[in-house]
């Protein structure tokens, strides 16, 4: 029971000849109230569960007062409403909605701590050992199981198999501003850093991968894709499946193994002087035309296309001969899909240049979710981290995709929905029967909150 006494009242400036008088005596109040929301898009999507069976836990089951779930619950929860510190879970640890989304209000087996865990506990679950167990590090990932988890909840989310997948590839810097194990500079990013390898499907995340970055842009990619491939087959086995991604991809180990595999790709193709060389015609008509209008100009043309050592093969190009200003900006594209399947303009303009959403989502998962909070120590224990911030993406997702669907938030980033939804004032009781959260009558939100709360609540059953 917290100590009672007077709160001191704060005198503001007068209004209509109204004092204006602030005082801490509240009671329990939150700012989080629309967490609820996550608690409820994690029964439809079972995220929290899912995600802390992925861990070895070799603690003594008598002796422990916070289970796995509940660390790694504190930890996604918190990312989702923006708390990106460890630091923050000192206060957040007594917060009665972190303990109603986690089912845990008061501590189980000691009376002298709090009910959820602090930092020092969910940093030793970080700092986990490399091989086997320590003393103060018990708790390990599983690295199998939590790869596989991403594409598993992505194959749930669809009630049947489409016709056809397009997975997207990207690999962006997540900057490093101390001495973490890995690091290295990278001259095209002009600074230290790491460099995670995420694929998307649509907006459904499945795979961030982290690596250093004193590598190709492509390292890995092959063994990423295929391990994803065969995850999807073993559920889909007649899905079409495109791969999607810019020049820095296009390698000739990941294209060959498509051709192999019955995978499509869509690559861009990094310009030389031959290929320029190529559209010399078209690249002066566009010049023309541009001109004459004063507006940029485009054209288009097939090549068949190989490289005098690299590729094993002649391969289907795509360039794209355009004038901008005073400019010329040739542009090429490789592909396996055939002419039939996507024509000439169509399959530049409208299938690769769709690609840029796919950066969006790597955006909203650094900016908003904290990707890119990559500060700890070691290699292992920042890819967990990353991991832990996917799932606070896909939780996010899960929220929009099932819950948000047909309102006006069906395609506001995770900051909007944090902000008008999961950021609700309430005052907080917590009885012998109830915790109830009595929440703000002046929310300008209500009716996206209610709708996704029967939209999650039908999802769940």
């Amino acid at each position: 029971m917290p100590t009672q006494c007077n709160a001191e009242q704060l005198q503001f400036s007068c209004v209509e000849r109204r004092r204006v008088v602030a005082a801490f005596d509240g009671g329990t109040v939150s700012s989080d109230a629309g967490a609820l929301l996550l608690g409820k898009c994690d029964e439809a999507i079972g995220l929290i569960d899912r995600l802390a069976g992925c861990f070895v836990d070799s603690r003594d089951p008598n002796l422990i007062e916070h289970t796995v779930r509940t660390l790694i619950g504190q930890r996604v929860f918190a990312m989702a409403l923006g708390y990106e510190d460890l630091n923050d879970h000192d206060s957040l640890r007594h917060d009665p909605v972190f303990g109603a989304l986690l089912g845990k209000l008061e501590p189980k087996r000691r009376g002298d701590c709090a009910a959820l865990a602090g930092k020092s506990t969910l940093n030793r679950l970080e700092l986990h050992a490399a091989q086997g167990i320590s003393r103060y590090h018990k708790i390990r990932p599983d690295t199998q199981a939590i790869e596989g988890l991403w594409v598993d909840l992505y194959l749930d989310a669809h009630h049947e198999a489409p016709s056809e997948i397009v997975l997207d590839l990207d690999a962006t810097d997540d900057p490093l501003h101390g001495h973490q194990e890995g690091r290295f500079f990278h001259g095209y990013y002009d600074g230290y850093c790491y460099l995670p390898l995420y694929i998307f499907a649509g907006e459904h995340l499945l795979c961030a991968k982290l690596r250093r970055s004193n590598i190709d842009g492509a390292a890995g990619a092959r063994e990423e894709v295929e391990r994803i491939v065969a995850q999807i087959r073993q559920r889909w086995g007649a899905v079409k499946i495109i791969l999607r991604a810019d020049s820095g991809f296009c390698r000739e180990e990941l294209m060959s193994w498509c051709e192999q595999n019955a995978v499509d790709y869509v690559f861009g193709l990094a310009r030389n002087a031959r290929l320029v060389r190529s559209i010399g015609a078209e690249l002066q008509a566009a010049a023309a035309e541009s001109r004459e209008t004063q507006q940029s100009a485009r054209r288009f043309k097939e090549l068949v296309y190989r490289t005098r050592k690299s590729w094993c093969r002649a391969r289907r190009v795509v360039a794209k001969a355009e004038q901008t200003g005073d400019k010329a900006n040739p542009r090429f594209i490789v592909t396996s899909v055939s002419m039939r399947q996507w024509p000439t303009r169509a399959l530049y303009e409208e299938f690769y240049c769709a690609r840029g959403e796919c950066e969006n989502r790597i955006k909203e998962a650094q900016l908003d979710l904290f990707a890119d909070r990559l500060s700890t120590a070691t290699f292992r224990a920042n890819q967990l981290r990353l991991w832990l911030s996917s799932a606070a993406y896909v939780l996010m997702h899960a929220l929009r995709r099932i819950g948000l669907a047909g309102t006006a938030l069906a395609r506001a980033c995770a900051n909007t929905i944090r902000l008008r939804l999961l950021k609700i004032g309430a005052v907080v009781t917590v009885s012998v029967r109830r915790v109830k959260l009595a929440m703000s009558e002046a929310c300008a939100t209500q009716r996206e909150f209610i709708a996704a709360f029967h939209a999650l609540s039908a999802a769940a059953r």
